[in-house]
């Protein structure tokens, strides 16, 4: 079972669903010993990283969520939800993530139109079992207006092109992170899900 990190991210009926289309059992859930119970662990986020943190700290789950990434399990961060998964976020200010991936966030490049909506294609730098059975160009959904600036390069799996390059799966052992909406990505999307599961 993969434990949805529910801590008022916004409406994620399609990520679940998604899942379910994928052949992966989900839960909705912010209860600690569910999450601990887990598989796996999907990250959603739509909205304001300062928000985010704000809602996991209040429900006690940033370090639940710490303790079970050491602990090895996998953990998928989604647009906002991969954000949170580094050290600081520049948006609106200067805020403080999980610190799980070194690096921070900041504003996308305002020579291009933001927020970045649409679809963009892959290109790949790292090899990773994530990107079994998708080729290289493969079409994603995106909806952001922040992105990661700095981080590991060889943690860097693939990145689109909008405004410089953008980073758009990461990966550093069990954790990972996917810029655009897998759930929202058509049979990529739904690819990208199912080799995540095979990670549990």
């Amino acid at each position: 079972m993969i434990a949805i990190i529910d801590y008022g991210a916004g409406n994620i009926k399609s990520l679940q669903f998604a899942l379910t289309k994928a052949g992966l059992e989900s839960q909705l859930t912010n209860n600690q010993d569910t999450i601990r119970q887990s598989d796996g662990i999907i990250l959603p986020g739509v909205g304001a990283f300062h928000d985010a943190m704000t809602a996991l700290h209040a429900l006690g789950l940033t370090s639940i969520l710490q303790e079970e990434a050491a602990d090895g399990k996998p953990i998928l961060g989604i647009c906002l939800g991969m954000q949170l998964l580094y050290d600081t976020s520049y948006e609106d200010g200067k805020w403080d993530g999980l610190r799980l991936l070194h690096g921070e966030a900041g504003r996308i490049n305002d020579a291009v139109k933001v927020p970045h909506m649409g679809w963009n294609t892959l290109t790949y730098h790292n090899r990773s079992l994530l990107l079994k059975g998708i080729p290289e160009n493969s079409y994603v959904y995106f909806v952001h207006s922040y992105a990661i600036k700095s981080y590991n390069p060889y943690e860097l799996i693939s990145s689109t092109d909008y405004g410089g390059k953008v980073p758009a799966i990461v990966q550093k052992d069990n954790l990972i992170g996917m810029q655009f909406h897998p759930e929202k990505s058509g049979g990529t999307g739904l690819q990208l899900l199912q080799n995540f599961g095979a990670m549990l």
